[in-house]
């Protein structure tokens, strides 16, 4: 005799992967098992998250060509916030946040620099956070994506051709630019001609926004400031000295741009790998890390 019961049928559990969940960066369909975005490899958790909260959380990104030091950037600037108790708080939200904050300290506590984001997106670290303000009751939602430099090049020549990083930049309300401030100085004119393409970039996508990208914020910061000369002092100054197309292009393209000086490394060594010069910090000295975002985030509440 069997003891009467119900049991589901396999057709009803199928059911359950029918239901479509939006990819909070592109916004295509997928199933609610999918751990990353089957059309930009996002990782579906930011949507889960987001729908958790009932807040629709900003983006704010940290754009830059190869080896400028974004993941050094993004993940000093948690480390520092995180830890802050007094103005500005930075509180993870989700496991997978934490990683890019952990691979940062943990590389740099072995006197290394970690290594660089790989160019597939579904290696990218992405962080969800709340940022709250001690003065203030209202705290803001924002997702920190770490981008590939070499997949922002490939975007930047080929247009559609990592929709991730079109979708992406498409809804951003803030982006950092870091512009690597040693290879500046060492007379490479990469820097600037990279920064204006990824510019104007920007203000291509207006069309596909109902915020133009003329009315955005922009930080522009120069990394590794600590191994140049009178950057810190005045970085506009700096900006004008070294970088005159530059500074044309952002008072002709933007109402809202700054420049900004920093640096993590107080002093830095080099050493020999498999023929390559890699460079290592002597010792960490973070300065001018929380400057360009706490700007950002001042544009926030003027918006407001």
């Amino acid at each position: 005799m069997i003891d009467p019961g119900i049991i589901e049928l396999e057709s009803y559990k199928l059911a359950r992967f029918i239901e479509q969940v939006p990819c909070y960066i592109c916004g295509q369909g997928n199933t609610s098992h999918s751990e990353l975005c089957r059309h930009c490899y996002a990782p579906m958790a930011l949507a889960h998250q987001a729908n958790s909260q009932g807040v629709a959380p900003q983006m704010v990104a940290a754009l830059g060509a190869t080896g400028a030091g974004k993941t050094v950037y993004l993940g000093m600037l948690m480390d520092i916030l995180s830890r802050n108790q007094r103005t500005l708080q930075l509180l993870a939200r989700g496991a997978f946040s934490i990683s890019l904050q952990q691979q940062t300290m943990a590389a740099l506590s072995r006197c290394e620099f970690p290594a660089k984001t790989p160019g597939e997106p579904d290696r990218w670290h992405w962080v969800h956070c709340q940022i709250a303000r001690a003065a203030q009751r209202q705290k803001l939602e924002l997702i920190l994506p770490d981008l590939a430099g070499e997949a922002l090049m490939e975007e930047l020549d080929h247009p559609n051709a990592v929709p991730v990083v079109r979708s992406l930049l498409t809804h951003c309300a803030r982006v950092t630019v870091l512009i690597d401030a040693q290879r500046i100085e060492e007379g490479e004119g990469d820097q600037e001609f990279f920064t204006m393409k990824l510019l104007s970039y920007l203000t291509e996508l207006s069309a596909e926004s109902p915020v133009s990208w003329q009315k955005r914020p922009v930080a522009l910061v120069f990394s590794k400031a600590d191994l140049t000369e009178n950057c810190f002092d005045d970085p506009l100054a700096y900006a004008e000295r070294h970088l005159p197309g530059l500074i044309g292009h952002c008072r002709e393209r933007f109402s809202k741009f700054r420049f900004f000086a920093a640096g993590v490394a107080g002093a830095v060594g080099y050493r020999r790998r498999g023929g390559a010069r890699i460079l290592y910090p002597l010792r960490i000295e973070p300065r001018g890390i929380v400057e360009p975002f706490l700007w950002l985030m001042d544009q926030f509440q003027e918006k407001k």
